[in-house]
Parts: C-alpha cells; structure tokens; sequence
C-alpha cells in the first residue's frame, strides 16, 4: 500500500501475516549474524521508507541554476552518494556549499510530492507490534527529516529521528548509528540498519550492527552487494525474516 501526504498510515495500516510476506523464494539472502534475535531496527530514510528522488532531482536542479549556472545538473553524479550530508556531498563534487540553502528550500517546497514506499508502513506497524524498537538515521538534517515524517504521518512509528547535522561525524561514519543505538538503549548485536547506500551499510558495519541493502527502490545493486551486506531485501516485508517478536514486549 503507498501512502500518501496527508494519510495516516498508523490508523490505515494492518500488521503483515508473516506466512504470507515470505511466499517468493529467494527473496532473501541472510549471513548467519542473525543468529540472535533484534530488538531495533535503524532505517536509512531516502530509498528506504520514502521514495524522494522526484523531488530530490527538481531541487538538484533548481540549486545548481541559481548557484552555478547554465547547464545539466549532475544528478546521477550527486544520487551516487547519497546517505552523506549534503555539504559532504558538495565537497567530494568540488560544488559550491551555498547550494545547500536553495536545495533545502525548494525540498521544503516539493515535499508533497514524495511518498512512501508501498509495504513499508504495514511493516512498520507490524515491526512495533512485535516490540522492536525504531529509529531513523538519515543524510538529512535532523529538522528535515523528522518535518518530512511528521508530514507523512510516519513520525509516530520512530522513537528517535536523527540527522547527520546531530551528529560530529556523518555517514559512511558509525556515529549515528551509535546515536541511534545509545538513544534506543540496545547494543549494536541486537539490532540492524536498513540502508540503500554503501555509506548506510559502512556506518552500520562501523558500528558493529548488522547491515541489510534494501533494493526496492532500484539502487546500484552491484554496488550495494559490494559493500558486504549480511542480508539481502528485495521488497520490505523481507525484514520481518529477521524481526521475530522480541520476547516480553
């Protein structure tokens, strides 16, 4: 189910029937550090649980008119590495930072457009029935991402919402994931990051957590599996494999 601005998916949503989120083989690849049972998950948020690209692109673009000039935007370029900061970004391109003021206002502006990935608040839901904690750690400013949420009525379902201007060392870095996992209160063994960036799963990894690429937004998959992935999701109910209920909750 996409959801939409406006809607709110912790009133809409069902939790997912396991025996029926599992029915195509294959749909997951897992390395035997799920042993132990998680208690949270930490989720990348662009490509992850909302589907920004759209907006992302037009607010590249504008940016790079007011800024630099005439002539193509280079996105693709700038997609490649995204999960860093955008002022991150801005250096590893030799682009100037002051893009970062027009891209955050026209991304501000744009932001009803972006939309959630369909399944991913049923798994949501379904994660926090089962007592796993949440927690978002994005290349976005703490600000805008949880203003974004908080828009596509996700806010409710994350215990913490942190962005890379929270934080002394952004992605590929561990420390928001360490943030993540302090502010949660759970050790880096029972929990896994959700990311579809190599700098989501170097953070993760860095971290000592548990890295899974999620491909449903159409990544480089090469790229991500390259980057040592201990699981594989090719659509979000995929999680719930590695997400039992934790005992208790």
């Amino acid at each position: 189910m996409a959801v939409h601005p406006g809607e709110r998916p912790g009133a809409l949503a069902e939790p997912l029937d396991a025996s029926e989120a599992f029915d195509a083989p294959g749909a997951l690849v897992v390395s035997d550090v799920f042993a132990e049972n998680r208690h949270a998950v930490v989720f990348d948020l662009d490509g992850v649980v909302v589907d920004s690209f759209a907006v992302m692109r037009e607010a590249f673009a504008v940016a790079y008119a007011e800024v630099v000039g005439d002539g193509p935007a280079p996105f693709e370029e700038y997609r490649r590495h995204l999960g860093r900061y955008f002022p991150d970004i801005m250096r590893i391109m030799d682009l100037p930072l002051a893009m970062e003021e027009p891209f955050v206002r026209e991304s501000y502006r744009l932001a009803d457009r972006v939309t959630v990935f369909g399944g991913v608040a049923e798994l949501l839901l379904t994660l926090r029935v089962r007592g796993l904690r949440l927690a978002v750690a994005t290349g976005k400013s703490g600000p805008r991402a949880r203003s974004l949420l908080d828009r596509l009525g996700l806010l409710p379902f994350f215990e913490h919402v942190i962005g890379s201007d929270e934080v002394d060392r952004p992605k590929p870095a561990p420390d928001i994931v360490e943030r993540a996992l302090s502010l949660l209160g759970v050790p880096a063994g029972r929990a896994v990051m959700v990311g579809d960036a190599p700098t989501d799963l170097a953070s993760a990894q860095g971290a000592g957590v548990a890295s899974a690429a999620a491909l449903w937004a159409g990544p480089d998959e090469a790229e991500l599996l390259a980057a040592g992935p201990d699981a594989v999701l090719r659509r979000p109910s995929d999680l719930l494999d590695l997400c039992p209920a934790v005992p208790g909750r």
